[in-house]
């Protein structure tokens, strides 16, 4: 089938100052067989409409910001390819489960603050509360928090692996728009929250796992996921937020039993 010279976006609108209901507005665009959605769109926005609104950066799936939802599917815009998508027309849509601030805007502010709570940091010697991978006091002469230069902060290629999937997201949130659980049960902390949380609780340097089980092992922590594992399957980095959700109640469930048998409280 030869390529076609045209294809039409056709395009969520929503304009506050306009309308309290959203809108589905179509645009014709050049098709070129190298144009993503994205180019799609950055040509209606320097072309034929200069109001449009959405996010995006690097061009290159690195900055995570033009994630969007791509005749139904939460895809990054600039690695979703016209030609893909033909012969159209080509919905294009904010992420679900993210209130609408403009057009293809969502309001994230929801998944900072959980991001924020699970501590996507390294926490040194004597910050945290002390139960990550071994606790203890800060070294000798060295500040609270400090991370101790010697050689326990070195490692090996068996401890990078570890962690090192995990580190691979890039806050895309195409996971919790695919998530089913997102929108049903808003305080769940998500996929990607939980994924950055375990980079670090993997990490051999990081002393913070009790300061992030606390929020981790909550009701609303790890256990509103029901494992249908389409987060994993839509993420673009093979992050594998699903894993890293079960692997985490494998550990809480262990630190529970382990508290249960000692006679503590988890």
């Amino acid at each position: 089938m030869s390529a076609p010279e045209a294809v039409e976006l056709e395009v969520f609108r929503y304009r506050p100052e306009r309308s309290d209901e959203p809108e589905m507005e179509r645009y014709e665009i050049p098709f070129r067989p190298d144009w993503t959605v994205l180019d799609g769109l950055n040509h209606v926005k320097e072309e034929l409409d200069g109001t449009l609104s959405y996010r995006w950066s690097c061009r290159m799936g690195v900055c995570g910001s033009c994630g969007l939802e791509v005749d139904g599917e939460p895809v990054l815009s600039c690695a979703a390819y016209l030609e893909d998508h033909l012969p159209g027309p080509i919905r294009v849509g904010p992420l679900r489960g993210f209130p609408v601030i403009r057009d293809l805007v969502g309001d994230i502010s929801d998944f900072v603050a959980k991001l924020e709570r699970v501590k996507p940091w390294i926490i040194g010697e004597g910050e945290g509360a002390g139960a990550g991978r071994g606790g203890g006091a800060a070294p000798d002469g060295a500040p609270d928090g400090a991370p101790d230069p010697g050689e326990p902060h070195r490692q090996t290629p068996a401890e990078l692996a570890e962690y090192d999937q995990y580190s691979h997201c890039i806050n895309c949130l195409l996971c919790y728009a695919a998530c089913p659980i997102h929108e049903l049960a808003p305080g769940f902390l998500g996929p990607a929250a939980i994924a950055l949380a375990q980079r670090y609780n993997l990490d051999s340097r990081d002393r913070g796992a009790e300061d992030r089980r606390v929020v981790l092992a909550a009701r609303d922590g790890v256990w509103p996921c029901t494992f249908v594992g389409e987060c994993s399957s839509v993420c673009p980095k093979g992050v594998d937020p699903a894993g890293a959700i079960q692997r985490y109640k494998v550990t809480a469930a262990r630190q529970w039993f382990s508290a249960l048998v000692s006679g503590g409280e988890r």
